[in-house]
């Protein structure tokens, strides 16, 4: 065994596991490494890759990076799920169309014959995936990325079983039959455990058992499951994060039959670097919130200014995940290794920080049409914030809606900032709170690639320039976005004049009420009240006349 492989590790230990029955990283080494081997490109060359979750935000800058970074690579099979009025060859067709794939055309017109999609449904048994299918997958992948998983917080625990458990146990089944397969990546979130303070590289045991409680929940009705899903899911916030839990353990039960790592990121944002600095395509997470607040409809935020918001560049968890496929598969560990794929412990950066500098960013390059100029602020406080989601979002809301009545049109305001809050208020437990990770694995898996590697697959987010970072994530909602959906509105309805009109007026009365009911006690206030007044009505005859006189 090389010695620069295992740098600083117990042999002795290798194969062991601790008291809790997690596996570290110095239980994991195993393999021979010889000082010739084969770079991350040239290990792909060659070699067929499966993808699920390819349509995704992730599962799109995967499929580009490999194409572009690794070009000799074989073919990128693509699980693609049809839907009612997109076939599969369509939707596919379209995610090559994206943007995102300039450079990648630029250099290789023909890199869609590389794609192969293959048809499947995550809800369905076998995942819907054809005999001739299976056949063909199970002669010639080599690697499977497991992207796929939904990422709603609120999904119903039987649909997030279904989707982040099952799915993954049905694809591990189908990865033993592969018979050249070599490497099993799986994505899961740095919020698994989030009951925990402290986060290390290990698949934390939990008190029941996955295959146990798919079993449970079968036969039980939808709305039983409902009631006990608190009960189930204990000190997390969520399905999503319990399911991801559960998905691990999944995972972690086959390591002994397929190499496998894990892959952890944290809150995944718009893009470093590549393949073009602040490159996003979707409305999730920060992105909603950084669009929301630019647009001037987010006005408040509940979150802590001093909390470590842990983003992490979406190529930085690609470049991670495609290294760790090809030291998977080149060092085959003994045991899944697990990578906490974040920021907050290397180079950290809070959320007060991340607001001041995405409302100087907006204000220096203002989204067009702006609903409002960019104003949000942070507050931890919940009395506080639910006073400015009052003045700020449900005031002006209901005048608009009753503007919009008015008008004969349908109010609808009202409504899309209900839907803030909801969205807001799902992220709260994470805006609130400090973790703090381990990422052993992480340093060492950096220290394993050559000089190259670590230019051409960057990890190091010691190199993040965090305002640098969100000044381009700024720019790049406006560049490569196109708002929909909760901004459609807006953009259709609130930007003539008579709108802009009411919020001035809006603003100006409720001015004038809070001075009237909360100030104006004393007679010397009302004083200063009528002389203000009267000052300014003076001011408007004196305008007039002069008027009157130029003409």
């Amino acid at each position: 065994m090389s010695t620069e492989l295992c740098d600083g590790l117990d042999l002795d230990r290798l194969g062991e596991q601790s008291a809790d029955g997690t596996i570290r990283l110095a239980d994991a080494c195993s393999g021979t490494v010889g000082s010739n081997m084969a770079s991350i490109a040239e290990y792909y060359a060659g070699k067929s890759v499966l993808i699920t979750g390819a349509t995704g935000f992730m599962g799109k800058v995967l499929v580009e990076k490999l194409l572009r970074s690794c070009p000799e690579v074989k073919a990128l099979y693509i699980l693609v799920r049809p839907k009612a009025r997109q076939s599969m060859q369509q939707r596919v067709s379209d995610m090559m169309k994206c943007k995102l794939f300039d450079r990648v055309r630029e250099d290789n017109p023909d890199f869609h014959k590389k794609i192969i999609p293959i048809s499947s449904e995550l809800m369905q048994p076998g995942l819907a995936i054809s005999p001739e299918d299976v056949e063909k997958l199970t002669a010639c992948i080599n690697i499977v990325f497991h992207c796929a998983a939904t990422i709603r917080f609120d999904e119903p625990l039987k649909h997030a079983l279904q989707l982040n458990v099952i799915a993954t146990q049905q694809l591990l089944s189908l990865a033993q039959q592969m018979k050249h397969l070599e490497a099993f990546i799986h994505i899961s979130t740095a919020y698994a455990n989030c009951n925990r303070k402290h986060i290390d590289e290990v698949i934390y045991p939990l008190p029941v058992e996955p295959k146990k409680l798919i079993e449970s929940l079968e036969w039980m009705d939808d709305a039983i499951v409902r009631d006990i899903t608190p009960r189930l899911i204990g000190d997390r916030p969520n399905t999503y994060t319990y399911t991801k839990a559960l998905a691990e353990c999944v995972v972690q039960q086959e390591q002994h039959r397929i190499n496998i790592g894990i892959i952890r990121p944290s809150i995944v944002g718009a893009s470093w670097q590549e393949p073009f600095p602040g490159w996003i395509d979707n409305f999730n997470g920060p992105s909603g919130v950084f669009i929301a607040a630019g647009k001037g409809i987010l006005r408040t935020i509940r979150a802590s200014n001093d909390a470590v918001a842990d983003l992490i560049p979406v190529d930085m968890v690609i470049n991670l995940t495609l290294a760790a496929g090809w030291y998977t598969a080149v060092h085959r560990p003994k045991t899944a290794l697990v990578y906490n794929c974040t920021t907050g412990g290397i180079n950290p950066f809070h959320w007060g920080e991340v607001e001041h500098h995405v409302m100087s960013s907006f204000k220096r390059n203002p989204l067009e049409q702006a609903f409002r100029r960019p104003n949000a602020n942070i507050t931890s406080n919940y009395l506080i914030n639910q006073y400015w989601i009052l003045v700020s979002h449900k005031f002006p809301a209901f005048i608009y809606d009753l503007f919009l009545r008015l008008s004969g049109q349908k109010p609808q305001m009202m409504r899309i900032f209900n839907r803030l809050h909801k969205a807001i208020g799902l992220l709260e437990y994470f805006s609130n709170q400090d973790w703090v990770w381990n990422s052993e694995n992480m340093s060492m898996l950096m220290s394993q690639l050559t000089p190259e590697d670590r230019k051409t697959f960057n990890f190091d987010v010691r190199q993040l320039n965090w305002p640098e970072y969100i000044e381009n994530y700024c720019i790049g909602t406006k560049k490569y976005w196109i708002i929909l959906d909760l901004v459609q509105y807006v953009l259709t309805y609130s930007f003539s004049p008579r709108l802009r009109n009411i919020r001035y007026t809006f603003n100006t009365l409720l001015v004038v009420f809070i001075w009237r009911v909360f100030i104006a006690r004393s007679q010397m206030a009302r004083n200063i009240w009528y002389f203000v007044v009267s000052l300014c009505f003076k001011f408007l005859s004196y305008f007039r006349a002069s008027s009157t006189l130029t003409n």
